[in-house]
């Protein structure tokens, strides 16, 4: 049973439903077509991380993203 786990930030930049349920369907078809696993056992879970949670070069998210407005 394969487990996937997509981590994105969330707030106003949050994926909507529509583009996670395409990201479900994109992945679990992926695993499907390379790796042959079946579409009925793969588990697709989507993270929202609040992007003062997530820190890339020592800084968060929302810092990076305010210095480059």
């Amino acid at each position: 049973m394969p487990y996937v786990n997509i981590k994105v930030t969330g707030g106003n930049e949050a994926p909507t439903p529509a583009q996670k349920a395409e990201l479900i369907a994109g992945v679990t078809k992926l695993l499907q077509d390379v790796l042959n696993k079946n579409p009925a056992t793969t588990v697709v879970v989507i993270d929202e991380v609040e992007m003062d949670n997530w820190g890339i070069g020592g800084k968060t998210v929302s810092q990076l993203r305010a210095n480059k407005t």
